[in-house]
């Protein structure tokens, strides 16, 4: 079993802000999926974090909505801090693989590349 990061940013939508974390969320998922060669079976679980400013956020139903209807999932609000990245959805996927641990892609989307800009242009191998 490996664990995958990934995290996005939600653009303001104002009245359709729950359509864009809709949208950003599964983004985000598809992403982590394709990246790391992964189906929705081999999720074992997904732990949801969001940034205060999107509490009516539902990363869960977004995820349920593509298809991850067996996936425990947790959502937990994000610590508030000083300078903290707004509009914010952060994921942990636990996920049974045989990549080592060094060969997991982890997906930063939107404004939340700031993160890990380190990861940016990742040009690892596959299975590396």
């Amino acid at each position: 079993m490996r664990a995958v990061r990934g995290a996005t940013t939600v653009t303001y939508g104002g009245s359709s802000s729950a359509d864009s974390a809709r949208t950003a969320t599964q983004e985000l998922l598809g992403e982590l999926l394709a990246r790391n060669d992964l189906h929705v079976d081999d999720v074992v679980s997904a732990v949801f974090t969001l940034t205060p400013d999107l509490a009516g956020a539902a990363p869960a139903l977004a995820a349920r909505e593509v298809g991850w209807h067996e996936v425990p999932m947790l959502i937990a609000a994000e610590a508030q801090a000083q300078g903290s990245l707004p509009r914010c959805i952060r994921v942990l996927l636990h996920v049974e693989t045989n990549r080592p641990r060094a060969g997991m892609r982890h997906v930063y989307l939107g404004g939340a590349r700031v993160l890990r800009p380190d990861l940016e242009g990742d040009t690892r191998p596959e299975g590396h």
